[in-house]
């Protein structure tokens, strides 16, 4: 890969930061969230709450930022830009809003969840409240291809969760299971907004920009499903190990378990089979995973599809929007949170 500079004396190459990679794009990403909260705002006391408490939720916005770059290739990106990179994140955020619902998730980045905060018919009418302003607005705008591959993304999530849903032992979930909700939930929507960015600003590269961000979807998921192997607690200073607390099976697990003994994989049962694992628990199965190359062969697997990603640039002009849409895979890959 060539997202990152080689070390030099043993030292080892520092990620890129966001912040770094927003930048060409930083006046325009200032003006998101305002044009997100305008889309959602309705005379409603509990829509107020809601939309108050998600203005705290709202991440990184990555996906808005890869839209915006992709929008600015040809440095000239027209009108549409905020408004779709808003609805991107609506798109998502509808999407978290759901998830942690279904999961009854109490907590997401050290914050309540709406589930947790209000109800879980609340979280669920939320979403959809969400889901149905963004596509509202994309029918205000009038651009009906725009809207073909935002809804073909958002159809996509929706089917990867049913199918999610659908996968009664989770410890049968397999390889293929595991790309395939992926392909739905991460890559899908990264896909759809790196492709509407080309829409509205460097139409010609719509099916290098809607590659790219599928592939860098691809590879973001595998880093993050890496995260709760490889990266502890401040507090405990153990594994964070929350996919394995909520009986979740990603990449590293599935591709260590090819290779655990009988006793092993027992372990790794006992804990699945524990209402609620304990830390030693979940301290042995991260031991395994590690000791039996499943950290190995999902962060390769990441790199390949970063590699891809890369890959889908070649026709692109150098600019400093191509340089930081490279560093993104560079900031994808090696993130530490």
């Amino acid at each position: 890969m060539t997202m990152l500079p080689p070390p030099v004396s043993g030292r080892v190459p520092v990620a890129p930061a966001l912040l770094d990679i927003q930048s060409p794009v930083r006046a325009r990403l200032d003006a998101v969230p305002e044009e997100m909260w305008r889309i959602v705002r309705a005379d409603a006391p509990i829509v107020e709450s809601v939309n108050a408490h998600l203005t705290g939720m709202k991440g990184k916005m990555f996906r808005p930022t890869m839209l915006l770059l992709a929008s600015q290739l040809e440095d000239a990106p027209d009108g549409r830009g905020i408004t779709m990179a808003a609805i991107a994140e609506l798109i998502h955020l509808a999407s978290v809003v759901h998830d942690d619902s279904v999961d009854h998730s109490p907590l997401r980045r050290g914050m309540p969840t709406i589930n947790a905060l209000f109800s879980h018919q609340v979280a669920v009418i939320a979403g959809d409240y969400l889901y149905s302003r963004a596509l509202a607005e994309l029918v205000e705008v009038g651009a009906l291809e725009l809207a073909r591959v935002f809804i073909g993304a958002s159809s996509a999530m929706t089917l990867g969760e049913l199918r999610q849903l659908a996968s009664y032992d989770a410890l049968q979930f397999t390889e293929a299971d595991y790309w395939l909700l992926v392909q739905a939930k991460t890559a899908s929507l990264l896909g759809a907004s790196c492709e509407v960015g080309a829409l509205c600003g460097a139409a010609r590269f719509r099916k290098e920009m809607a590659r790219f961000g599928f592939q860098l979807g691809m590879a973001f998921q595998v880093a993050d499903d890496l995260l709760d192997y490889t990266e502890t607690e401040s507090v405990t200073g153990k594994p964070s190990g929350n996919d394995l607390k909520e009986h979740k099976v990603t990449l590293p697990l599935i591709a260590a378990m090819a290779q655990m003994t009988r006793a092993q994989r027992t372990r790794v049962e006992e804990l699945f089979a524990a209402p609620v694992p304990t830390d030693a628990q979940i301290v042995d199965v991260v031991a395994i995973v590690h000791e039996c190359g499943g950290i190995d062969f999902a962060r390769r697997k990441g790199e390949e599809f970063a590699a891809e990603a890369e890959s889908a640039l070649v026709e692109v002009p150098a600019s400093p929007v191509r340089a930081a849409l490279i560093d993104a895979l560079g900031y994808v890959m090696d993130r530490r949170s």
